[in-house]
């Protein structure tokens, strides 16, 4: 029986207050909802937030069994090289194996799932990674900054040791103009929002719900959970009281918490359930977005065996008040910012040299000595062991999941930087090795010498006349 073998999640550290929002951009006429959303820091975007949800979800699995990778986003950096091929290669996944980007919908996250499903079911796969994320760019002072958060959701599908077996789906489509983005654009556009709920959202999920239910003669009692994006929270509610749901069935839409986190919102809120979820529950889940998918799991023994994932709860309790509106501006590239005679130096990424190197800079795999076993970053053909020296005797290594303490640091007030100052420095791996990576996601005065670190996966520079993203691992604390 094919299902979710494992999960995992992403969110960014910073959090804003809508009411940050609301005092800088408040004298256009938009009024707040209660809340904070996820933001994401100057080095994040959606890939590199789906390849920390995809680490979360697959924890101790062996990444050799992986053979396929299906991305979900409506914020994909590149529109023609395949973002889940660099996210698989992020990962360090192996290359015979198949990789799709779901695009152009934030129902996507759903339909990346059911091909997934369909994968197993159809044995062209065994375990196929899907992730799901977004990173939205809102026009400032727009409803949508209110909204948007930012956020990924990762679940490993199989057909054995599942944690929750997929039981069935029923799907809607329609070309609902709701909001869309045109090749080119920026920022999104949209109608307003009472077509939005009146005639899609309070209509397609639940006739997609009602349509999963009469298909597999169900009762919405049956379910322990019910899940769908919650955009319009008295609506939200209406559509419970209309199936005949009862308010304890809803899982919290993380709306105030988070924000609307796109393609990714019912997966993630899907995770957030399977953290409480017991043996025997259901679980319905259901997107909106160009129509609906509802999805249906029933949850398994295996459920107690999954430990060690961040998920949603952890990732809801690490995190940073951002205050400033103008850092965000900022980080977001909507306001243009001197970064000095360092900023305006080019970046120029040689493509066969990153090609060849891909598993160096992109995975962070170095190489282990077979003969005394130590390990070395970047990759080599002499060991290091001044006691070894042993040639041509390496194996891959990979650094990208193993923790480390700084050796040393420094913070650089003149690097070009968004955020500054940069911080930099060295990094001593634990079981072996040393390198010199840049810090994210810390502050100069919480940096320690022998403070504990992890790996991140972030995006390093933008270079807007060659249209490339480029990528690399840092070092940051390590998040409760």
């Amino acid at each position: 029986m094919v299902g979710i073998k494992s999960y995992g999640a992403y969110i960014p550290r910073y959090r804003m207050n809508h009411n940050t929002i609301f005092t800088a951009v408040g004298f256009l006429g938009t009024f707040p909802p209660p809340g904070e959303n996820a933001i994401a820091s100057h080095d994040e975007d959606s890939l590199s937030m789906a390849v920390a949800a995809g680490t979360d979800c697959l924890g101790d699995v062996n990444r050799e069994t992986v053979d396929g990778l299906y991305l979900a986003t409506t914020s994909q950096p590149y529109m023609v090289r395949q973002n889940s091929a660099l996210i698989a290669t992020a990962l360090d996944l192996r290359s015979n194996m198949r990789t799709a980007d779901f695009l152009g919908s934030v129902k996507s996250g759903t339909s990346a799932l059911l091909s997934a499903f369909d994968a197993a079911k159809g044995e062209m796969s065994s375990n196929v990674l899907v992730c799901a994320s977004d990173c939205r760019l809102s026009k400032p002072g727009s409803p949508q900054e209110y909204l948007y958060g930012d956020g990924a959701a990762a679940l490993l599908v199989g057909d054995d040791d599942v944690v929750a077996t997929f039981e069935g789906s029923y799907s809607v489509s329609y070309d609902f103009p709701d909001r869309w983005r045109a090749s080119g654009e920026r920022f999104e556009h949209a109608w307003e929002d009472r077509f939005i709920r009146d005639s899609g959202y309070g209509k397609f999920v639940p006739e997609v719900i009602s349509g999963l239910l009469k298909r597999y003669n169900l009762n919405i009692k049956d379910f322990a959970r019910i899940v769908y994006p919650g955009l319009y929270a008295r609506e939200h509610g209406a559509i419970a009281r209309r199936l005949g749901a009862e308010p304890d069935q809803l899982q919290e839409t993380l709306l105030s918490t988070v924000g609307d986190t796109g393609s990714a919102s019912p997966l993630m809120m899907l995770v957030a359930a399977l953290e409480d979820a017991k043996p025997g529950d259901r679980i319905l889940v259901a997107s909106f977005g160009n129509g609906s998918d509802a999805l249906f799991f029933r949850v398994t023994e295996r459920i107690e065996s999954i430990t060690g994932r961040r998920a949603v709860k952890r990732h809801l309790n690490s995190k940073k008040e951002l205050a400033s509106y103008e850092k965000y501006l900022a980080f977001r590239n909507l306001a243009p910012m001197d970064l000095g005679m360092r900023g305006e130096m080019s970046i120029r990424t040689p493509m066969s040299a990153l090609f060849r190197e891909r598993k160096v800079v992109l995975a962070l795999c170095g190489s282990k000595c077979k003969e005394c076993g130590t390990p070395q970053y970047p990759y080599q053909r002499v060991c290091v062991n001044p006691d070894c020296g042993a040639i041509d005797r390496m194996e891959d290594y990979r650094f990208s999941d193993r923790q480390g303490v700084v050796f040393t640091y420094t913070g650089d007030n003149l690097a070009a930087s968004i955020d500054p100052p940069s911080i930099y420095g060295l990094v001593d791996f634990d079981g072996g090795g040393r390198f010199w990576f840049d810090f994210t996601d810390c502050d100069l005065d919480s940096v320690k010498v022998g403070m504990p670190v992890e790996m991140t996966f972030r995006r390093r520079y933008v270079d807007e006349s060659s249209g490339v993203h480029g990528y690399s691992w840092k070092a940051m604390p390590i998040r409760a």
